[in-house]
């Protein structure tokens, strides 16, 4: 897979990042919906979406089972959504691969790692700032959980990998021996991580737009 120039420069430090599909469109309508017009219901059906995604990822080779980890929200801004968002996502993806596959589902835990402070929204920060911003944001409660494992974030979008390289970071001080990205979309220069007007369009729409 080939790396942009921000990752070359700084390789991020979790160990690869799959995602559904671009951040435009429809599938960015809908992300948007979810994290702020509190449309929860649309986080367990995007997270069906990352069943096929989960397929593309690296495989586990030796590792057991990997261990599902949604990006925590800090508390004061899970109060204020009311949920996390990537929770929904985590639950979608398992239901969805619980149908596709039959049998043992992988494990989530959704209070292993936990966002210690709250800090600004990285929309329009810099590659740098957002580092910056996410510096020791992190930090893992259950290590004997993690100690080990290959783990897979998921996240709704992707865009420098900051908030995810800030996890995996935290996870692999824990002894978590492999990091992955999943997420529903990635931004990109083309397609920005930026605010946007909500619109009516669901999720029953994303297979009639190119993503």
């Amino acid at each position: 897979m080939a790396e942009c120039g921000a990752c070359r420069d700084d390789a991020p430090a979790f160990d690869g990042a799959r995602s559904f599909g671009l951040y435009t469109g429809k599938l960015r309508q809908v992300v948007l919906r979810l994290k702020f017009a509190g449309d929860e219901r649309l986080g367990v059906r995007l997270g069906e979406l990352l069943a096929p995604t989960w397929d593309s990822l690296p495989p586990a080779g030796a590792f057991d089972s990997p261990l599902i980890v949604p990006v925590p929200l800090h508390a004061s801004r899970r109060r204020e959504r009311g949920y996390n968002q990537s929770e929904m996502l985590a639950a979608g993806l398992v239901r969805a691969l619980r149908r596709q596959k039959g049998g043992a589902e992988p494990q989530v835990d959704k209070a292993c790692l936990r966002r210690n402070r709250a800090t600004p929204p990285q929309t329009g920060l810099s590659v740098a700032a957002r580092r910056e911003n996410l510096r020791g944001a992190f930090e893992v409660v259950k290590p004997d959980l993690v100690r080990g494992r290959q783990i897979v974030l998921v996240d709704d979008v992707m865009t420098t990998g900051a908030t995810l390289s800030a996890c995996a970071r935290a996870l692999k001080r824990a002894g978590a021996e492999r990091v992955l990205g999943l997420t529903v979309a990635r931004a990109t220069p083309q397609f920005p991580d930026l605010m946007s007007d909500h619109s009516d369009n669901t999720v029953d729409g994303l297979d009639r737009d190119s993503t």
